[in-house]
């Protein structure tokens, strides 16, 4: 739904200040996250997502930790319009051990003053060192697949071992191999491999190691890459915006590839938009998409194919927009 913030705002005023404030925290799918027991040394993150869901633009004027323990920052302080952020929360398992928890506010200064408390939770195990702190793939072309190796050693007991690693990617596949275990100390070491028929996108993923320790069970391993095909289209999600009937609205889209090529096809059932593709050869187009306004008011989507002469895989992409009658463009709209 599109809101309309100013009547929402005043409604919530009649119920009290700390009301007035929850128009700020529906934009967030989630305000808590608990990272279970971590290794120390793992990199370990967590995204709370902020969507837009009001006709008024907002802006986030900050966000600050409680404890060092986790370092806050935002993607995209500015939000039109069904447009997304992030607030990565960082947590620290290099300088802190043992259970630590921190409250991060997010302080709002438009359309209106607002504060949103997030809550992260965790145990960061002292006798477990992870190097490197996640797993990095990189970019990864498609059909290629990827390796990586990952140390894990564990102090303080020589009966200490890692049993399995689960993930619920089936593009991955896991090698462990015990390197030592001497004095106490017992170090394994993990060959993760991306498989060559890994979908194109991104990689964001995570690599659950299963240990017979009953306090630290499982121990989560961040996984993040991306497997680009020759041909890419960005955004992949292209928003038009909030339109009125009738109005026409021009957007451009990126459609790049490894090697110089031609756009010979686009399929769109939806005449509503437009797309004029250039026809030279080149590693890098520039498309306009231009949408034309309906009567009917509502959130119009439509999914786009792009064919070049780089094979027979087909690239798509979708754009939507919402559109809002002048006389209706006070009241909530769906999205």
């Amino acid at each position: 739904m599109i809101r309309t913030l100013i009547a929402l705002v005043v409604c919530l005023l009649v119920a009290g200040p700390a009301a007035a404030q929850e128009w700020a925290t529906k934009m967030f799918n989630v305000t808590s996250h608990d990272f279970g027991t971590v290794a120390r040394g793992a990199k370990t993150q967590f995204r709370f997502q902020v969507k837009n869901i009001y006709e008024e633009e907002a802006h986030i004027l900050m966000v600050h930790s409680s404890c060092g323990c986790t370092t806050p920052q935002v993607t995209k302080p500015d939000l039109k319009t069904f447009e997304t952020s992030e607030i990565i929360a960082d947590f620290n398992t290099r300088d802190f051990l043992g259970h630590k928890s921190a409250t991060l506010t997010v302080k709002f200064d438009r359309p209106f003053p607002a504060e949103v408390q997030l809550r992260i939770t965790g145990n960061i195990a002292g006798d477990v060192v992870m190097q490197p702190g996640s797993l990095d793939m990189g970019t990864v072309d498609a059909g290629k697949g990827a390796e990586r190796k990952l140390q894990v050693t564990h102090s303080g007991g020589d009966k200490w071992q890692i049993v399995d690693a689960k993930t619920a990617d089936p593009h991955f596949e896991v090698e462990i191999t015990e390197v030592s275990r001497n004095g106490g100390r017992t170090t394994y070491e993990l060959l993760v491999r991306l498989t060559k028929d890994a979908p194109v996108g991104m990689i964001k993923d995570q690599l659950i190691l299963v240990t017979n320790d009953p306090k630290g069970l499982e121990l989560p391993v961040d996984v993040q890459g991306r497997v680009l095909s020759d041909i890419t289209i960005s955004p992949a999600q292209l928003f038009i915006g909030v339109v009125h009937p009738g109005e026409k609205v021009t957007k451009k889209l990126l459609v790049r590839g490894k090697k110089p090529f031609k756009i010979i096809d686009v399929t769109c059932a939806d005449k509503s938009f437009e797309i004029d593709a250039p026809k030279e050869s080149k590693a890098v187009h520039l498309v306009p998409v231009v949408f034309t306004a309906g009567d009917e008011p509502g959130r119009v989507s439509q999914k786009i194919s792009i064919k070049t002469d780089q094979g027979d895989v087909v690239q798509a992409f979708t754009a939507f927009a919402e559109i809002v009658k002048l006389e209706d463009s006070a009241k909530p709209a769906r999205e």
